[in-house]
């Protein structure tokens, strides 16, 4: 398995179609390698246009989205992350390796121990993991962007709340099969612009708080 060659591919034919077009984005995703994030058994799926299963129900986002993420936070080098759904730890490595510090919080403790050895084994040093249950908020520190890597029927005030002025948050909205990725930016204290990127449909985040819903 000629991995440099699935590995362009993956780029040339998956992430450049959807215009991600960064050059930090695309020259990150030739060095992290994705492989290494992937149960053993699943290494051939590593580059393919699916998400990737993990365990306990979690799985990897599909290399685009994880490219169209990292594209849309434009994250700088003073940066400080939050990512609520550590996985694997691989965009969590892409996350460390732009920003200054990424906070990475897990529900599941044996994919964080996980993601531990993985980060290690990359020599990120600047990512703190925590295990708990971030799905509606994660304490009461202020970010420049924060992921969500599941999705959500509606985005969580606290997060908002959260960013900093000028701050970004990723998020993928609404309802199998019809969600859209959206990127929300703090302009101002009490003013918030969301901006709509893309259609998609990813696993929810657990214990994610519901609307109200009409039942008829």
């Amino acid at each position: 398995m000629n991995l440099e060659k699935l590995r362009f591919n993956m780029i040339e034919q998956q992430i450049r179609p959807w215009d991600v077009l960064d050059p930090k984005v695309l020259d990150l995703l030739k060095v992290v390698r994705r492989e290494q994030f992937v149960p053993a058994e699943s290494k051939a799926l590593a580059f393919m246009d699916i998400d990737v299963p993990l365990g306990h129900g979690v799985s990897m986002w599909q290399p685009k989205i994880e490219a169209r993420a990292l594209q849309a936070l434009d994250l700088q080098p003073t940066d400080t992350v939050l990512e609520v759904g550590t996985g694997s730890g691989h965009l969590t490595t892409l996350l460390a390796r732009l920003a200054a510090q990424v906070t990475s919080v897990e529900i599941v403790a044996e994919l964080s121990a996980a993601a531990a050895r993985n980060l290690a084994t990359h020599h990120i040093g600047n990512v703190t993991l925590q295990v708990g249950d971030a799905a509606n908020q994660w304490g009461e520190a202020e970010y420049d962007a924060i992921a969500l890597t599941g999705s959500v029927p509606m985005i969580p005030e606290a997060y908002k709340n959260q960013l900093k002025v000028g701050g970004r948050l990723f998020a993928i909205v609404g309802d199998a099969p019809a969600m859209q990725a959206q990127l929300i930016t703090r302009v101002a204290a009490d003013r918030f612009e969301t901006k709509v990127l893309f259609e998609t449909a990813v696993a929810p985040l657990q214990n994610v708080a519901q609307p109200q819903r009409f039942v008829f």
